[in-house]
C-alpha cells in the first residue's frame, strides 16, 4: 500500500504504555491466540467485554528496532484512518449527510472504553457508545504470524472494517440490530450479527475502491492481502481450527467465502447502496 508521506489523521488518542497489567479473555478459552481468533474483528463489543481480570506480565522496554517498528505502525494506522475520513466525508456528503469522524485509540495490553474494559486479546473493536475504534498495534503481528494474513493492506482492511461499524452506527443500522436482539434467540441473533459483520466488510471494500480513486493507494497484491485476511477470519475456518468442527448456528461474523464476497463486492462496485447484506442470501 502506498502510504508514506501522506496525511495522518489527528483523530487519534495514544494510550500506549499506560496500562499497569492486562486482561485475558475468559470463558475457559485458554490462550490469547484462540481468543484473538474467536473475538477477531468484533462488531458487537458487548460480546467481547465479558473478560476475566487477571494480572499480566509487565511490559518491558522496547529495543530501538522495536521502537522504530512501533512508530512506523502508528504512522501507518494514522494514514489509513485519514483515508477513511476522506472517503466517508465524500460519500456522506453525496448522501446529503454529515460524516462524524471517529477517534482511533491506540493502546497496549488493556484499555478502558465506554463499552467496558478490553484487552489486546479482543482484537481491534469499535465501541458505538463513545464512537471510537480501539487497536493494539501488536495485532499486526498476530495477523501476520498467528492468522497467516500478512501485508500492510491486510491491516488496512482491519481498520476499514472497524470504521465500517462506525458508518453503520451513524446510519442507524447498528441501533436497529441492537433493538432486535431482545426479541431473538441466540441463534437468530447470531444470524443478524453475521449480516452486520458482512456489511462492515462490504464498507471496507467500498473504502478501498474510493481511496484508490482519490489517492492511488493500491500496489500489486494489496486486494489479495485483504481477501486473504477475510478468508483467514471466516467463522467456518476459525471454528475448524479451534474446535475441530464447524457449528453454523454459532457463526457471528460469516464464513470465509461470505467475507471475501462482500469485501470484493464493495471494492468492485464502490456503491454504498449495494451493501444490503440483511436481505441477501450471500
Amino acid at each position: 500500500m502506498r502510504w508514506q508521506g501522506r496525511r495522518e489523521s489527528g483523530n487519534v488518542e495514544d494510550r500506549r504504555g499506560s496500562s499497569r497489567g492486562g486482561l485475558i479473555a475468559g470463558g475457559g478459552i485458554g490462550t490469547i491466540v484462540i481468543a484473538v481468533i474467536i473475538y477477531f474483528l468484533g462488531g458487537d463489543p458487548s460480546q467481547v467485554m465479558d473478560l476475566q481480570q487477571q494480572q499480566a506480565p509487565s511490559q518491558g522496554q522496547l529495543s530501538p528496532q522495536q521502537e522504530a517498528a512501533e512508530k512506523e505502525a502508528a504512522s501507518f494506522v494514522k494514514v489509513v484512518l485519514a483515508d477513511t475520513e476522506d472517503v466517508w466525508n465524500k460519500l456522506f456528503s453525496e448522501m446529503n449527510q454529515q460524516y462524524q469522524e471517529p477517534t482511533l485509540v491506540m493502546f497496549t495490553g488493556v484499555v478502558e472504553s465506554a463499552c467496558g474494559n478490553a484487552s489486546s486479546a479482543s482484537g481491534p473493536f469499535y465501541c458505538p457508545a463513545d464512537r471510537k475504534v480501539y487497536i493494539d498495534l501488536s495485532f499486526y503481528d498476530e495477523l501476520k504470524d498467528k492468522l497467516n494474513a500478512p501485508g500492510d493492506f491486510a491491516m488496512a482492511y482491519v481498520i476499514a472494517h472497524e470504521v465500517g461499524h462506525h458508518v453503520q452506527n451513524l446510519l442507524g443500522i447498528s441501533e436497529k440490530v441492537q433493538r432486535a436482539r431482545a426479541q431473538l434467540s441466540e441463534t437468530e441473533y447470531n444470524k443478524l450479527s453475521v449480516k452486520l459483520e458482512l456489511q462492515a466488510d462490504f464498507f471496507a471494500g467500498v473504502w478501498a475502491n474510493h481511496a484508490q480513486k482519490m489517492q492511488n493507494i493500491l500496489e500489486p497484491g494489496d486486494i489479495e492481502e485483504a481477501l486473504n485476511a477475510a478468508n483467514a477470519i471466516g467463522d467456518d475456518r476459525l471454528q475448524k481450527q479451534s474446535r475441530g468442527v464447524v457449528v453454523p448456528d454459532a457463526f457471528t461474523h460469516g464464513t470465509s467465502a461470505q467475507r471475501m464476497y462482500w469485501f470484493k463486492k464493495g471494492f468492485e462496485t464502490g456503491d454504498v447502496r449495494q451493501g444490503d447484506t440483511f436481505n441477501s442470501n450471500q
